[in-house]
């Protein structure tokens, strides 16, 4: 491992608490309680991040900034952009070519 990515993980675990999978199932209450008073809370898989466990609140905020779903920009009944084309007669035409 590089001395720079020792020192990612390092500020991610200030940061965030990081459990393993094995102690996240054995002392779940104790887990949760911690995401709940502390925040986020990361669970690593042989070492690697793998899964982030997040208060609800945190939760529906990340939610709600989230960029709406295809689907929902389709539904939705507000225009989604605006028409880009002139009307008509305002645009200049190009001169007739007369061909011998």
């Amino acid at each position: 491992m590089t001395s720079l990515y020792k020192n990612e993980v390092a500020r991610k675990e200030a940061r965030m608490g990081s459990w393993q999978v094995q102690d996240a199932k054995a002392r779940f209450s104790e887990f949760l309680d911690v995401t709940i008073q502390k925040g986020p809370q990361v669970v690593t898989r042989r070492g690697v991040e793998t899964a982030v466990l997040v208060p609800i609140e945190e939760w529906n905020r990340l939610q709600q900034a989230a960029r709406p779903s295809l689907k929902a920009l389709l539904l939705a009944s507000e225009a989604r952009f605006q028409n880009p084309t002139p009307e008509r007669h305002k645009s200049r035409r190009r001169a007739v070519v007369e061909f011998e």
